[in-house]
């Protein structure tokens, strides 16, 4: 049996099954209009309450860019504490509606790839029961098991693993913060070296985002197991963990081709929106910016229907019988470890009743 690409599968799975980026696109873009249009509205209260006296307007309508800098700092002056109070709620406020609405979603899409993958490969059974991840059954079978595990424990699982991503991003927004903090030490007042701590903070700045990368990714795949085997926050990481260590081949597979796929996309696109921009000069500025939004919108839809292929490859991975993942050599093609098995055994020794080294004298000779 040839061997199943989880890459393959996982694009044919976003490519039949369109509803899956649909309800990815509905989620996610609901989720930014929400955060667009509460940003709007916190930038509109917050200039309603600055005071703005007929000084500042008569500075302001000077338009030299000196008075209009002296009458913006006037106006701002003392209003920095309620911006900020502002923005922290309006923070803690969208972290909650993604914490929710990223559950929902991943819950759904989730569900749809795991009846998915185990109505394809209904019929193959997997030989090994003892695995976390493929739980050994008939994909026909299990599919009413699926739907039993998806309930609200599974929507409690996933919304506690998404409050860790929420704090893995304040973490390493203090990470940063203190990076910075720690490299300014090797600056001071009287010898500034702005450039040495620059250096300094880089690999500081690489090493967080490494880090706060790989637990993000960690904690997203985790979800999978939330939902697949109805398991708690703590043992879906430690499934993700072990699904890692044994598929690592095939994770790093599916992981490299959807990451390569994500950067021609992002290359393409911009590049697209380098054509509006530069079209600025002969063109009025709403076309402009109507093109750079469509660019993006499509941008945004694609990288939603990427991330549905590579949820699907890993579903698949998960989901696939060993008798797949593992086909037996075909005839005539032997295994990679054939060749260090012992062969038949070599005689090293000389027979000494071969006729050629006996003593008997050869007929030529006789004569």
């Amino acid at each position: 049996m040839a061997r199943v690409s989880p890459t393959v599968e996982g694009f044919r799975a976003a490519f039949r099954r369109p509803s899956l980026t649909f309800a990815e696109i509905a989620w996610r873009w609901a989720l930014g209009a929400s955060a667009w249009t509460l940003l709007l509205f916190w930038l509109f209260e917050f200039l309603n309450t600055l005071p703005v006296t007929k000084g500042d307007a008569a500075l302001l309508s000077t338009r030299q860019p000196a008075l209009v800098g002296r009458a913006i700092s006037h106006i701002l002056h003392g209003s920095l504490n309620r911006g900020v109070l502002a923005a922290v709620f309006a923070g803690l406020a969208l972290s909650l509606l993604w914490i929710i609405a990223a559950a929902l979603g991943r819950a759904v899409t989730v569900r749809s790839l795991v009846e998915y993958f185990r109505e394809k490969w209904a019929g193959n059974v997997v030989p090994n029961e003892n695995q976390d991840y493929c739980r050994g059954e008939v994909a026909g079978e299990v599919s009413a098991e699926a739907r039993a595990m998806i309930g609200p424990h599974s929507l409690r699982a996933l919304i506690a693993l998404n409050f860790l991503r929420v704090a893995l991003v304040l973490a390493g927004i203090l990470a940063l913060v203190g990076a910075a903090i720690l490299a300014s030490f090797a600056s001071s007042e009287i010898k500034p070296k702005p450039g040495l701590v620059f250096i300094l903070f880089l690999p500081l700045a690489a090493l967080i985002g490494t880090v706060w990368s790989g637990l993000s990714w960690q904690l997203s795949l985790a979800g999978i197991f939330c939902v697949r085997d109805g398991e708690d926050a703590l043992g879906s990481l430690a499934a993700a963990v072990a699904f890692c260590r044994e598929r690592t081949g095939a994770v790093f597979e599916v992981s490299t081709w959807t990451g390569l796929a994500h950067f021609v996309a992002f290359s393409a696109a911009t590049t697209a929106i380098s054509l509006p921009l530069g079209l600025l000069p002969v063109v009025p500025w709403r076309v402009a910016f109507a093109g750079v939004v469509l660019v993006t919108l499509v941008y945004f839809a694609v990288v939603d229907w990427l991330y549905m292929a590579r949820l699907g490859g890993y579903l698949c991975i998960a989901e696939m019988p060993e008798a797949i993942a593992s086909p037996e050599p075909q005839p005539g093609n032997p295994s990679p470890g054939d060749q260090f098995k012992p062969g038949p055994a070599v005689q090293t020794t000389i027979d000494r009743d071969e006729p050629i080294l006996s003593d008997v004298q050869s007929p030529m000779f006789s004569v």
